[in-house]
């Protein structure tokens, strides 16, 4: 338990090493998944106030669909679509340092606290995102990080586009992907 809480406060400190690490340890899919359960709950924690205790459950699910799909084309796009000549890396890689990239998420469940919930949402979104892009950088053993980002951005308006069809067709158009 120590190593995994040790691994997640890493992903948090953006330690590149910790991104290295997971993608080479193939056991270390469930930790990941659980990085990213825990960052939805704790999203949901931080929401209770305006979406109710079923934004818990639901964001658990949809985090971990959305979480399985941005790797999947993320892999896509870098690996297959937009290499650097040493690029190497299998959707497992992605899912595992992709997973390690929402431990900043965590700090979401503070956003209980009256007054501070869309501050809180906010910086969680951009400590994200960086790890996301460190994550993207290490896994496919890119050189650019402008290439990271490029590859981040056009995999979340895919993964954007497709939940919002999946939720439009589903009757819950209304909510918001991740």
């Amino acid at each position: 338990m120590q190593n995994y809480i040790n691994r997640i406060v890493r992903a948090a400190k953006l330690d590149i090493n910790l991104y290295e690490e997971v993608e080479a340890d193939k056991g270390s899919m469930g930790q990941a998944m659980g990085v990213v359960v825990l960052s939805s709950i704790a999203a949901g924690i931080g929401s209770i106030g305006t979406i109710g205790v079923k934004g818990i459950i639901i964001g658990a699910i949809t985090a971990l669909i959305a979480w399985y799909v941005w790797a999947y084309l993320t892999y896509f796009i870098g690996a297959k679509i937009l290499p650097e000549p040493q690029t190497k890396a299998d959707h497992g890689e992605l899912l595992r340092t992709i997973g390690f990239s929402s431990s900043p998420g965590l700090i979401r469940v503070l956003a209980i606290i009256p007054g501070i919930a869309r501050i809180v949402f906010f910086i969680a979104s951009i400590w994200m995102l960086v790890a996301m892009v460190i994550a993207v950088r290490q896994a496919l053993d890119y050189q650019s990080t402008l290439r990271a980002v490029g590859v981040c951005i056009i995999g979340w308006v895919i993964q954007a586009i497709i939940l919002t069809i999946v939720f439009a067709a589903l009757g819950g158009g209304h909510l918001k992907p991740i």
